[in-house]
């Protein structure tokens, strides 16, 4: 059974935060250019930070299979790379931002590739009741691991305006579900809520912000957890944090951030600040440690966050890829991501 909150005006995208045929921030204009892009796109090429990408074959990978995932406990969680988590809730599976490639860019110049093996494939995963997908950039909608995953899907959430990628992908159109913020479907049981983040989208040089970013929520009768997918620190978390908290585990991001860019990426002192506003009680940093995003070292994010949380004295679990962890009583987790 599906239950959802969409209304008439939402669909039509009569909403504060659409206007003049385009999405948009309502803390802040994120307006970068084509100067700005290429500026950045020029540092990224020539950058020379130390340690910006892992020795081949030093970070840990737990293998999984497919009996593996089916034994998973319920209301567990596993990372299997980058901003993709696969959750057994209720006994069911849900997915988000599905990223299964070697490489997230549409420009092979400067294509990132994956640093690690994959925990697994998209052919041992079990059938996915959801997944979530929370906007169009490519590290986070991935066309090959949508075209492969598509007839093994229940369901399809995301934002305003994605759904016709998906169709282009040939997902079914009775399979996906578009939201607006603060709109929720429920399924079977498990509600999945689209709230808001600060950020920005577009696949290429002439569709920028076409279509909308979230954040999300997840919940059942027995868990409440948050998955940012991509943002910078607003307001509007502490909001999210009223309405839908506390939260049981908070999926924040912590990589890919740079002062250039900080209204739209986390800086990792305020990825911290976020699991607070959001009452979470156990953070769990994710976008990191897959693909080099930004300029600094590749395991900086982790070393970052887990020394602010030990000060903030915030329970953190860093478990590694293909390491199944209880959502609700999280195991203790041991570094993996090298010297410091």
């Amino acid at each position: 059974m599906v239950e959802c909150s969409q209304n008439k005006e939402s669909i039509e995208y009569k909403a504060e935060h659409y206007q003049n045929r385009k999405f948009r921030n309502l803390e802040i204009d994120y307006n970068s250019d084509f100067g700005e892009f290429f500026s950045n796109l020029w540092a990224f090429l020539n950058d020379k930070t130390e340690n910006k990408i892992p020795e081949e074959n030093s970070i840990p990978i737990v293998k999984l299979t497919k009996d593996d995932t089916i034994k998973m406990p319920n209301n567990s969680v596993v990372r299997l790379v980058h901003s993709t988590l696969l959750f057994k809730v209720d006994n069911r599976y849900i997915l988000t931002d599905p990223v299964f490639s070697d490489m997230i860019t549409p420009f092979p110049i400067a294509a990132p590739k994956r640093f690690h093996e994959l925990p697994i494939t998209i052919e041992e995963l079990p059938f996915i009741d959801i997944v979530i997908i929370s906007h169009n950039h490519y590290d986070h909608l991935d066309e090959p691991s949508i075209k492969k995953l598509k007839d093994k899907v229940g369901h399809f959430y995301t934002t305003l305006g994605v759904k016709q990628l998906l169709l282009d992908f040939g997902v079914d159109t009775m399979k996906v579900c578009e939201l607006d913020w603060w709109q929720s479907c429920t399924v079977n049981g498990i509600k999945v809520a689209a709230t808001p983040a600060q950020h920005f989208s577009g696949r290429g040089l002439f569709d920028r912000d076409k279509t909308l970013w979230a954040s999300w929520v997840i919940s059942t009768s027995n868990i409440n957890v948050f998955f940012s997918a991509d943002t910078g620190y607003f307001n509007g978390l502490k909001k999210i944090g009223e309405k839908y908290g506390p939260f049981d585990m908070t999926f924040i991001e912590v990589g890919a951030y740079n002062e250039r860019w900080k209204e739209i990426h986390m800086m990792p002192n305020e990825s911290i600040q976020a699991h607070k506003d959001l009452a979470g009680k156990v953070f769990f940093p994710i976008h990191n440690s897959s693909f080099k995003l930004s300029f600094h070292p590749w395991n900086e994010p982790l070393n970052l966050v887990v020394d602010i949380a030990k000060k903030e004295k915030i329970e953190i679990r860093d478990p590694k890829m293909g390491e199944i962890i209880s959502i609700l009583e999280p195991k203790k987790t041991a570094k993996w991501w090298g010297k410091d």
